[in-house]
């Protein structure tokens, strides 16, 4: 799967939270204030959900979840694993 196939998605998930339109793609979501801890979860679940694979405790890391090119970049990086 590439860029252009997940970026829909995590810009539709996301802007169910906030408003797409204000953000940038490199925008860390979590220091902005925008989501919260809650989001976080609701992130992760949704990530294995839509792309078929389980997030570990080893990459529930601030720097994969942090912003749409951080999350664009774990899931990439996941998928290439099991690929």
């Amino acid at each position: 799967m590439n860029k252009e196939n997940i970026i829909p998605k995590l810009n539709n998930f996301v802007g169910q939270y906030v408003n797409i339109n204000e953000i940038t793609s490199d925008l860390d979501l979590f220091a902005s204030g925008r989501v919260n801890s809650l989001f976080a979860m609701q992130l992760v679940l949704f990530v294995e959900k839509e792309f078929g694979f389980k997030v570990e405790n080893e990459d529930l890391d601030y720097e994969n979840f942090k912003s749409i090119d951080a999350i664009l970049g774990f899931i990439q990086r996941k998928l290439a694993k099991i690929g």
